[in-house]
């Protein structure tokens, strides 16, 4: 009787703390998509704006319409409603790359630079940008803890059974990772050039020396300045 009591405890608690590692897991999966929600609101912002600044370049700079096409293009790609998070990041840096050499271009069009538009546009794509990247940030901060949960024992002997898998990270590369560098935060975008390496300097002459000394002329009693001929011994 008492061993069947015994049994009948470990079981109760073996029911008790799978349990609580099962709502555990499930709290982190609800925090990750959560915070997946938030980034995905900043992404549409995003994308809203990229659409609104592609607008207003037209219509200073319709021809260029190979850079304005790249543009669309990544940007319908980013949208597709079919993307895994890892496909989303890897469209979301395309973008990225297709804005940036927009933003380039329109350095050619001073009319552009200045349309109050153009400029507020920039100025709210700078703050979405910073919004992504918070949002991004807590979305893998609240992934790594879910993974680490998964993974580790003993909650991955309920993970398991129970379907809770690895969730994807969101990894986007940073602004200052690609190159031209564009400054959404001033009035108008600057790129700056390549850093060039120091030309070298040429070596250094070593100075000549003086040429030697010559003894002046002899000069024969009287005043003659004629030079004196040669003694022999």
């Amino acid at each position: 009787m008492t061993a069947l009591v015994v049994v009948i405890a470990v079981l109760v608690l073996l029911a008790l703390g799978g349990v609580l590692v099962y709502n555990r897991l499930v709290r982190l999966r609800n925090l990750v998509e959560e915070s997946w929600r938030q980034v995905d609101v900043e992404l549409q912002r995003r994308h809203d704006l990229v659409g609104n600044l592609v607008e207003t370049v037209k219509g200073y700079a319709g021809h260029e319409r190979e850079t304005l096409e790249a543009v669309t293009r990544a940007r319908a790609a980013a949208t597709s409603p079919d993307l895994s998070r890892a496909e989303l990041a890897q469209a979301e840096n395309a973008l990225t790359g297709a804005l940036r050499q927009l933003l380039a271009v329109s350095e050619a069009y001073p009319e552009l630079k200045a349309d109050a538009l153009f400029q507020q546009l920039q100025g709210e794509l700078t703050e979405t940008e910073d919004r992504v990247a918070g949002s991004r940030r807590y979305y893998n901060a609240n992934v790594r803890s879910y993974n680490t949960a998964v993974e580790s024992v003993p909650t991955n002997l309920v993970a398991g059974p129970f379907g809770f898998q690895r969730a994807d990270y969101f990894e986007v590369e940073d602004a200052g990772r690609q190159a031209p560098r564009v400054d959404f935060g001033r009035g108008t975008p600057t790129v700056s050039p390549p850093a060039q390496a120091p030309q070298a300097r040429p070596p250094a002459q070593a100075p000549q020396a003086p040429p030697p000394a010559q003894a002046p002329p002899a000069v024969e009693p009287g005043g003659d300045t004629r030079p004196l001929p040669p003694t022999t011994t």
